[in-house]
């Protein structure tokens, strides 16, 4: 069995693809890159666009297997999703008090029975905790006695021409999804470890368009959320700033990008003329520092917010840990615990127990770029093998919880 993670950002949209077989074993197939198009701070802003981008993604993937593109499990993301705590409350069913598995799906249910709103729909419902009669913190409930079954869920929805439009563009460049999941959600599975996730750790993800935000402590997702800055912002102020095209700006960003303006000597200098033969001028690469600088603080700015909502700030003993593409800059660390008032370091992404052709694709997939797109695969294959029941009963309760996880 295939299975196909694919990641569509704002400025690129990234593949693996992998051979699942019986008893866990995952070998990567491919890895690749394809520009992105028709996407704006993580929402559709034009469907044809994206088709047009998206089919030679597709072809590229039906040219491993074509079974590959027939389970693609794709992210989702933008200022749409909205995230809300929720109970649920059910009286256990059973003549002897011993909770089973439909009243764990009863409960899960019940929690999902929110006002959402107009046009909207739930993606994900995330189960924080299970409370049988009053005792809280419970994992797994199932075979408990009691009376009373309650479930304290975190529920992500979003609106729902959003999705459509997601499954509609997939599905016309000759796809079919697998699975929808929330972009920090993927970047979370494949970066954090458990320990990192029971002490309390704050996953920051620095996209070209958008940064998304997963807060974690005692093994439970505390908070998420998608902010709309992102590295492309970075670019577009250095653009005005320099007085230059976002061609070269970009460049600029890439080469001599930095956080860390008071370590730049002030006459320091960049020849433009290195990066494109028709400009003949200098810039000061302070200048350019202070410009990317202001940018990074704005976007640690309203983490810390989010942070402040959760009364989490500076309580994390994991600190934040930093991944994406803007994340990759010089001096972005020593910025972030300055400004957040936590240890900092920068993400890898977990490639154990994957099998990979060659040592050029595994520091390919590790880097905190394919933070999403390893997710995706890694939760896409969890959910192929639970639902598939190869490794748990479809009749499993698990698996029927997993399944109000992932869509």
């Amino acid at each position: 069995m295939y299975i196909t993670a694919l990641d569509i950002g704002t400025s690129q949209i990234k593949v693996l693809v992998a051979k699942a077989e019986k008893g866990g074993k995952l070998s990567l197939a491919a890895v690749f890159k394809s520009p992105s198009a028709g996407i704006r701070k993580g929402e559709i802003i034009n469907i044809e666009e994206l088709v047009q981008a998206l089919k030679p993604v597709i072809d590229g993937i039906k040219q491993v297997d074509k079974s590959a593109s027939k389970n693609i499990f794709v992210n989702i993301g933008g200022g749409n999703i909205r995230i809300q705590n929720s109970r649920g409350i059910v009286a256990v069913s059973r003549a002897d008090s011993e909770i089973c598995a439909e009243d764990v799906e009863r409960a899960i249910k019940a929690s999902q029975a929110i006002n959402l709103g107009p046009n909207r729909m739930i993606v994900h419902t995330i189960t924080k905790e299970f409370i049988v009669d009053g005792i809280g913190d419970i994992i797994d409930p199932l075979g408990m006695v009691g009376n009373r079954l309650e479930i304290n869920s975190l529920i992500i929805d979003c609106f729902k021409p959003t999705l459509n439009n997601l499954v509609k563009a997939l599905e016309a460049s000759g796809g079919k999804i697998g699975g929808i999941i929330y972009n920090p959600l993927a970047s979370a599975r494949s970066v954090l470890n458990k320990n990192q996730k029971e002490l309390g750790v704050a996953l920051i993800d620095i996209g070209f368009g958008t940064t998304n935000l997963a807060v974690y402590q005692e093994g439970k997702l505390v908070s998420t959320a998608t902010f709309p800055i992102g590295a492309s912002h970075i670019t577009n102020d250095l653009a005005i700033g320099l007085r230059c095209s976002v061609k070269i700006a970009e460049k600029i960003k890439i080469f001599f990008g930095a956080a860390d303006s008071k370590e730049i000597s002030g006459k320091e200098k960049i020849d433009l003329h290195g990066l494109d033969e028709s400009l003949n001028s200098t810039v000061n690469k302070r200048f350019i520092s202070e410009i990317i600088e202001i940018r990074l603080n704005e976007i640690f700015e309203l983490v810390n917010a989010d942070l402040k909502l959760i009364n989490k700030t500076g309580d994390l003993p994991s600190g934040a840990v930093i991944v994406g593409g803007g994340g990759k800059m010089s001096g972005v660390l020593a910025l972030a615990k300055k400004e957040l008032k936590l240890p900092v370091q920068a993400g890898n992404v977990e490639v154990e127990g994957i099998e990979f052709p060659n040592d050029e694709t595994v520091k390919e997939v590790e880097d905190p770029e394919f933070a999403v797109a390893a997710g995706l695969l890694l939760l896409g294959v969890e959910q192929s093998f639970e639902s598939g029941g190869w490794s748990i009963s479809k009749n499993n309760w698990f698996s029927r919880i997993l399944s109000h996880l992932l869509p």
